[in-house]
């Protein structure tokens, strides 16, 4: 034992006063975490005002500038797609200094919704403002739901290389039923209303159904090839695969109606806009938003893996 008197108090009074120090200590790093995660949001919007800022200014300065949009990535609800090209679009025909406007499309496509939207937007704002024209230019691709969107452009300038096209679209999915006969699995699915269940991967098929499936696809189809008519006019030649879902290189592409021909944001804004400067007007995320749609997201993701149709 110790011979010390008061020894037990006396640990007791050193322990406590540890776990104080440690409590401030962890106070501090709290405090400390919290000053740099303001100072890094400080930062974003402080950039964000001053590239506004940079907008105006550019805006105010010579002759005129090129607007620049990106239409980048898949086209759905988690990248906002519509809702920013039309901000995007909104921004640019608003500022005085607008000369035309170019949409840097380099996507697969996505969303048959959405690219529709996208599509029927651009084509009201080129009604509302027939003096500034709206090209769109392929980077890498620019296939099914982005060829969707930019069919409602004035012309769509490619680099030879550049894949365009795949008018059609696909709903896909997996059956399970064969694995779960084989592990002894039994499925036991109740439903109020002969079709909510449609698509379940772990039931079999049913012909009515994947009849009612393959109509919706038809139908939507038909929307699709109905915009990119409406879009292109006269440029489509009659080629019996133009709306199979094929693919073509953009110097491919071209004679088919596809494209009006070889160019990219620099050369079209030098050459067709006559306005070489270019201002980018597209729309960035801030945090709250990225993660307020992420949650509406992955509540939606449910519903709509039943049935996932999309244009690529």
């Amino acid at each position: 034992m110790n011979d010390t008197p008061n020894w037990e108090r006396q640990l007791v009074e050193k322990l406590a006063m540890a776990a104080v120090v440690e409590q401030r200590r962890a106070r501090r790093w709290k405090i400390f975490f919290r000053l740099v995660w303001l100072g890094i949001i400080g930062s974003l919007l402080a950039f964000a005002f001053m590239r506004n800022e940079d907008k105006s200014a550019e805006a105010l300065t010579g002759s005129g500038h090129t607007a620049v949009i990106s239409l980048d990535g898949v086209i759905d609800s988690d990248n906002n797609t519509a809702e920013k090209l039309s901000a995007a679009l909104e921004d640019a025909y608003t500022d005085r200094g607008t000369r035309g406007i170019i949409i840097e499309a380099n996507s697969p496509g996505g969303s048959p919704v959405l690219s529709g939207m996208a599509y029927d937007e651009i084509r009201r704002q080129k009604k509302l403002h027939p003096a500034i024209p709206v090209y769109v230019t392929v980077q890498e691709v620019c296939a099914s739901g982005c060829y969707y969107i930019a069919a409602a452009a004035d012309k769509i300038f490619v680099d030879k290389a550049s894949i365009i096209g795949s008018i059609g679209v696909l709903s896909d999915g997996f059956g399970f039923t064969g694995l779960m006969d084989k592990l002894g699995v039994e499925r036991r699915l109740k439903t109020a209303g002969e079709n909510k269940a449609m698509g379940d991967p772990f039931s079999p098929t049913n012909p009515k159904q994947e009849a009612i499936r393959q109509q919706l696809l038809d139908d939507i189809h038909q929307q699709f090839i109905k915009a990119v008519r409406d879009g292109r006019g006269s440029r489509l030649k009659n080629d019996p695969q133009l709306f199979s879902g094929m693919v073509w290189i953009g110097e491919k592409g071209i004679p088919l109606g596809l494209a009006d021909g070889l160019g990219n944001t620099r050369s079209v804004a030098r050459d067709i806009i006559k306005a070489e400067k270019t201002v980018d007007y597209t729309q960035q995320d801030d945090l709250s938003s990225r993660v307020a749609r992420k949650i509406g997201v992955e509540f939606a993701g449910g519903v709509r893996s039943l049935f996932n149709t999309r244009l690529f």
